[in-house]
């Protein structure tokens, strides 16, 4: 089977690596071009450009879909082609380039969280499972008919981060069984036209916290942040970010809304619905550290301190 294969961050990477391992000739990689990245803002490769490289596949870094890249995927001759978040819309001569079209894995449980954050959406809107769906691109955005789909129980606790990871490594199989399944000619199943929901971006303004919501609901808008935009507050009129939270019980009256409380090992705040213990934050200018280490350092104390949620 020759395959192109389109993706770009880290979440791409199992699927690459899977069809490398079992043999597929994959004719090219296309990803988006090399990005500014660290302290030094030196131009660097995507993660997948970089294990392409190791795999000895040549690499494309189109700036955008435009006719000379359809010039150069139909001039690959691929069978079909393969999609892990490539960060890019395909439009329709570009899908027409590949006889066996272009199968995209999308982790959400398709038709519930089309678009850019599923498993961030799915972690906020406190969804008990997420999954993973190999379908068929069209033009209309994460709408094609479905090759195969996993549904994946969403663990208590866990950050957008960590799903993500697991449903990258557990939607590769996935991915490639839909690739053989295009190339036998199975059909895929159109998605139903119930349950749409849409995953907007998430971005930083969007996860400010909200003291007044409850102790649950905080916890979900944190896991959902983490690892990327980040939940954060307001404190001596500084952002502060809070990267992970619990909650776990705390003895004693509840906090007021915003208002602080330590212990040796714990820093808890008061939200709208039960006290929430800060287990990881990071202050301005200072490094992530655990909420008990912060306070500590809080030499006035905290009887002073309280957040602008």
């Amino acid at each position: 089977m020759r395959v192109i294969f389109a993706g770009t961050p880290e979440t791409a990477l199992p699927s690459l690596r899977l069809l490398a391992d079992q043999g597929h000739e994959i004719v090219a990689v296309l990803t988006r071009p090399d990005a500014p990245a660290g302290r030094g803002k030196k131009l660097t490769a995507s993660p997948v450009a970089r294990l392409a490289d190791e795999l000895g596949i040549p690499v494309l870094k189109p700036a955008q879909p435009d006719d000379e890249l359809v010039v150069q995927v139909r001039a690959l001759n691929a069978d079909v082609a393969a999609v892990v978040a490539f960060g890019m819309l395909l439009p329709q001569n570009l899908l027409d380039a590949v006889p066996g079209g272009w199968i995209n894995l999308h982790f959400s449980l398709l038709p519930r969280w089309r678009g850019a954050a599923p498993v961030q959406r799915a972690i906020w809107s406190g969804d008990q499972v997420s999954g993973a769906t190999a379908f068929r691109i069209v033009k209309k955005l994460d709408a094609g008919p479905v090759y195969r789909s996993l549904e994946v129980p969403i663990e208590p606790g866990e950050s957008s981060g960590a799903l993500l990871a697991r449903l990258a490594d557990l939607g590769a199989p996935v991915l490639a069984a839909a690739l053989d399944d295009a190339i036998a000619g199975i059909e895929p199943i159109p998605q139903s036209d119930k349950g749409i929901t849409t995953a907007a971006k998430i971005r930083p303004q969007d996860v400010r916290i909200d003291w007044t919501r409850s102790a649950a609901e905080v916890d979900r808008l944190v896991r959902a942040a983490s690892p990327n935009p980040g939940a954060w507050t307001v404190l001596g009129g500084e952002r502060f970010q809070v990267l992970a939270v619990s909650q776990a019980q705390r003895d004693g009256e509840p906090l007021a809304l915003g208002t602080l409380a330590a212990d040796r090992k714990h820093l808890w705040v008061g939200t709208g619905g039960g006290d929430l213990q800060l287990v990881q934050v990071k202050a301005a200018g200072r490094k992530p550290m655990s909420g008990a280490d912060w306070a500590r350092g809080q030499h006035d104390g905290l009887d002073q301190v309280r957040f602008n949620g």
